[in-house]
């Protein structure tokens, strides 16, 4: 059976019953190796982009799982609006990797219909901001399914796209989306930084069985990143809600998420000439949170930053506040500083646009305030 068949028999809108599905039958590859001699095993680090990363991840889980499928807007033909895809139709075929209109509600239905009918779709967004076509799939069809049927049916999906403001594009499509998306039970949020965490992190949301949504970044596509041997092999997975302290500190950490991670890094290497040595955690996944490792490391330094993209209320930097609060109070020897982008809608003209996203001296002062290096 085609497998948008069976997602039309569990539309975007399907009830929880239990419908009699046939999946379909074991998907062929229409390009081969062609007989040639696989590829020699990996032989230390090197260097990739995020883009290719992604792109390796997802060459490796088709070839994994035959239930799952790609689909979206220009992921096929043009291999991607920004060639995550590269190469994918022509190895995998139109049954795995699968062009659609321009319409995120009906994909995205169409999407969380297969999962529920058997199988593992890969829903890309152009953008996160079209995403909002889809909300309603996403958060009360996706999230909400497994629990409103008793546990019995399950939606194993990853919708996955850019995130966060680019650069130029003004005010609706400059959005961070993390705040939103973690706050609703039932989905598993996720904003990697490295090439290693865009690898491990998808193919471990490609295999997790959950409703994943998968925040990535258009500035970070070009990123080079050293990739290790073991992040090179085909069951390299990271756990998903597990953050990495990605620079060992004492005086202060810094707690943020997906490119905003290089500025913070960025700025911790600017601040140590000044003697201020700082612990920088990529915490990777946002629902859930590592509260584990956030905690300890507040514990060690007794000082926090936190960093995001996104608006300041409700953000992920107000939830990381309340739960650093509400466990290790007693260790803060300073408020807890955010440091976000601006309260106001995207500017278009680039003065303003860089004024209203974080930049490394908005992390630089912030560190300095909460270790009393700030003289203003």
């Amino acid at each position: 059976m085609n497998l948008f068949r069976v997602a039309v028999l569990l539309s975007a809108r399907s009830s929880c019953r239990a419908v009699a599905v046939s999946l379909p039958r074991t998907y062929q590859p229409i390009a081969r190796f062609n007989g040639t001699k696989a590829a020699a095993p990996a032989s230390g680090p090197k260097e990739v982009t995020i883009r290719d990363a992604l792109n390796s991840a997802l060459d490796e889980e088709l070839e994994h799982n035959e239930k799952l499928f790609l689909m979206g807007e220009e992921v096929a033909q043009y291999n991607g609006a920004y060639k995550v895809s590269k190469g994918l139709l022509a190895k995998w075929g139109p049954k795995r990797v699968v062009d659609t209109p321009i319409t995120e509600a009906g994909f995205a239905g169409i999407g969380v219909g297969a999962a529920i009918a058997g199988l593992v779709p890969v829903i890309e967004f152009m953008t996160w901001n079209f995403a909002m076509q889809a909300i309603d799939q996403i958060i009360n069809s996706a999230a909400k399914t497994h629990y409103m049927s008793g546990g019995t049916v399950h939606c194993p999906i990853v919708f996955r796209g850019p995130n966060g403001p680019p650069t130029s594009v003004a005010a609706q499509h400059s959005q961070c989306f993390a705040a939103w998306y973690s706050s609703v039970p039932g989905l598993k949020v996720i904003a990697p930084y490295s090439a290693e965490d865009h690898r491990g992190l998808f193919k471990a949301a490609a295999r997790d069985g959950n409703p994943i949504v998968f925040l990535e970044s258009e500035l970070l596509y070009n990123y080079k990143f050293n990739l290790s041997e073991e992040a090179q092999s085909k069951d390299f997975l990271i756990p998903i809600g597990k953050a990495k302290v990605e620079r060992e500190g004492k005086d202060v950490t810094i707690l943020a998420f997906s490119r905003i991670v290089g500025a913070c890094l960025e700025a911790a290497e600017k601040l140590s000439a000044e003697g201020i040595n700082v612990e920088v955690v990529n915490l990777r996944t946002i629902r859930p949170l590592d509260k584990e490792t956030i905690i300890n490391s507040v514990k060690k330094t007794n000082r926090v930053v936190t960093v995001e993209e996104g608006w300041p209320q409700s953000g992920v930097g107000a939830e990381l506040t309340a739960l650093i609060n509400e466990h290790a109070f007693d260790y803060l020897d300073a408020p807890v500083e955010r440091v976000c982008g601006a309260d106001v809608p995207m500017p278009y003209a680039k003065s303003l646009e860089d004024v209203a996203m974080v930049q490394v001296d908005n992390v630089v002062n912030a560190i300095k305030k909460v270790t009393y290096r700030n003289k203003h």
